[in-house]
């Protein structure tokens, strides 16, 4: 049995909620469960200096925990001066995963900078970084194509990310903190809107687990992402 009582192939309770920073070009409060991410989109009118005068746009992505995002306080990161290389790790997933869907050249030469920031941990933060991101980037774009600075859409498809597990023997889908921190196996599934693989993080935790049990996995991924595609176009307007 799960910690939540869910069957193994239910996501958490997931929102997505837009609009909730005035100032930026694109926001979402991404919900998965007890799990809350809230990110921003930026357009900058500039690029980084290895790609000036290339004509073409650059989306990047920085991911960061408030001090009491998890059970005990944290220090922050800035205090210690310098980035864990856990928030390295995943605000270079977010902004690979991001880039894989965006065409640079309908951007133009600016950036799209997406902030990331966990307010409560419980399992599953950078998967529900980068599903709430493009929703955020979504809402950047389309303030680009509206002010009339951009006349192409630069955004090619959706992109969304999900954790599965291997919980007590058992495949499951959606990993909140119990699970996820006593999990036998987990991995992190990121899946276009047209089902292509941009990223896959699988790892053996307690012990190796079977190619019988990854493809239980994916398929588990699979469907929680076809849902949360559904719950992107819901967010976006789309």
């Amino acid at each position: 049995m799960r910690p939540s009582d869910r069957t193994p192939d239910i996501l958490r309770t997931v929102t997505l909620e837009t609009g909730v920073n005035r100032y930026a070009e694109g926001s979402c409060l991404a919900s998965f469960g007890h799990t809350k991410v809230l990110i921003t989109a930026s357009v900058e009118e500039r690029v980084p200096g290895f790609m000036r005068g290339r004509g073409v746009g650059w989306v990047t992505a920085e991911y960061g925990m408030l001090p009491r995002a998890t059970h005990t306080r944290g220090r922050r990161e800035a205090s210690e001066g310098k980035q864990s290389g856990r928030t390295q790790e995943i605000q270079r997933l977010i902004g690979r995963s991001l880039r894989a869907i965006i065409d640079p050249a309908a951007l133009g030469e600016r950036q799209i900078s997406i902030d990331c920031d966990v307010i409560q941990a419980d399992g599953g933060t950078r998967t529900a970084a980068i599903t709430g991101a493009w929703v955020a980037l979504r809402q950047a774009t389309s303030y680009l194509m509206k002010e009339g600075l951009i006349t192409k859409d630069p955004i090619l498809d959706q992109v969304a990310a999900i954790s599965c597990g291997v919980y007590k023997g058992v495949p499951v889908l959606d990993l909140e903190y119990e699970e996820d921190s006593n999990a036998e196996a987990d991995a992190n599934f990121v899946l276009t809107g047209a089902g292509d693989i941009v990223e896959i993080q699988a790892t053996g935790e307690k012990r190796g687990f079977t190619q019988g049990e990854f493809e239980a996995l994916f398929s588990l991924a699979r469907k929680g992402i076809g849902e949360l595609i559904a719950l992107q176009k819901q967010a976006a307007g789309a």
